[in-house]
């Protein structure tokens, strides 16, 4: 299992791209996080980025607490089987200031991209 840490600023639009190996294959990806200031809150889209293809749009940065909440599982069917790997939000201090990344504390929570999280069996 191989991932990212994603460097996430206070920027309310950020575009980073990431290189990862998932089921085998290369996965040069691009990734965004917006902030809806209506909703008051972060939103994750991913890309395809060699293919232009877009294959996450706009889910909700949800914080994982106890158990992993991979954001990313229900999209496991794209890419042929092969998935968009797996993204956690994790409390990045011991008590953030609001439950999920809102505002300008998305700096609060780390923000972890792996090429897949193995299923419990």
């Amino acid at each position: 299992m191989t991932g990212y840490l994603l460097p996430v600023t206070g920027e309310t639009w950020q575009v980073m791209t990431l290189d990862l190996s998932i089921g085998g294959e290369p996965f040069h990806a691009q990734a965004e996080l917006r902030y809806l200031p209506a909703a008051d809150q972060w939103f994750f889209s991913l890309w395809d980025h060699a293919a232009g293809e877009l294959l996450v749009n706009m889910i909700p940065l949800i914080c994982s607490r106890g158990e992993m909440n991979d954001l990313l599982r229900p999209f496991r069917h794209l890419r042929n089987g092969k998935g968009a790997g797996s993204l956690l939000c994790l409390r990045g201090t011991e008590e953030p200031s609001t439950r999920d990344p809102a505002g300008e504390n998305l700096a609060e929570f780390r923000l972890l991209f792996l090429d897949e999280i193995p299923d419990e069996n």
